[in-house]
């Protein structure tokens, strides 16, 4: 029985045995990707209509739309569930793999054993489900999908990859984890856990003033972007190193 793959972390594509599928266009990619990201609720005929068109349709959509699921059901072929309930369409993966669902899995499992103080494992599953991804998600699908799902799924992209960059640091691995602090906290300057993994690094590395440094930084940022103040992780942290502590991040 062959095995399909379904990716939307990254390109949008699916394969068959490890062969790509001819799922070509824009809103053929958007029809596919708004199915999977659905999971097991009909998707809408107007929902499905804004992700491809946005506020402005067509008049013939619904036909555009019957178009586009019958030439999505003849390419993933006959195994493949697609069922059309009235005013919408479920797409079932069944047995098939899933970029997003596996992610989702490895993430939760991750997160678990990171509460629980498993940190090997919570670095290993959090790792894998990171490597599902090859950025940025949803891409070859129309803006309209894009503007309505990035921000979610990147939310939960990043929220794992604190999970996993705690994880090594309880793992004593600060020194190998001070490049990419370095760089997540560029990246994302507003996120106050990066930036106190980050101060916690730079402490247990003998290099307090530059841990401080960050924080201080950290305040300005907030301020001019936000108005607002660090939060309790980044104060706990600072008063943590002012003080001397053996470990200002405690692990969330």
């Amino acid at each position: 029985m062959s095995t399909l793959e379904y990716r939307i972390l990254g390109p949008i594509e699916v394969r068959r045995d490890g062969e790509e599928l001819p799922i070509d266009g824009a809103k053929q990619r958007t029809v596919l990707a708004a199915l999977l990201l659905a999971g097991n609720h009909y998707l809408t005929d107007s929902t499905l209509s804004r992700y491809l068109w946005g506020e402005h349709p067509p008049a013939t959509m619904n036909a555009q739309i019957y178009t586009y699921v019958s030439r999505l059901r003849k390419i993933l072929g006959p195994g493949v569930d697609i069922k059309r309930r009235a005013p919408g369409y479920i797409l079932r993966p069944g047995a098939h793999t899933f970029d997003l669902a596996q992610f989702e899995r490895d993430s939760l499992l991750g997160s678990a054993a990171l509460r629980a103080g498993r940190y090997e494992e919570a670095a290993r599953r959090l790792r894998d489900a990171l490597d599902l991804w090859r950025e940025p998600a949803l891409a070859g699908a129309t803006e309209h999908l894009v503007d309505a799902e990035w921000v979610r799924l990147e939310e939960a992209r990043v929220t794992a990859l604190e999970g996993r960059i705690e994880a090594e640091l309880a793992l004593g691995r600060h020194v190998q984890s001070l490049p990419e602090l370095t760089s997540l906290v560029r990246r994302y300057p507003m996120r106050e856990r990066f930036r106190a993994q980050l101060m916690t690094t730079f402490y247990r590395c003998d290099r307090q003033a530059d841990a401080l440094g960050v924080y201080q930084e950290g305040r300005r940022i907030l301020a001019e972007e936000l108005g607002l103040d660090p939060g309790a992780l980044l104060r706990q942290v600072y008063h943590s190193i002012l003080v001397g502590a053996p470990d200002p991040l405690a692990v969330q």
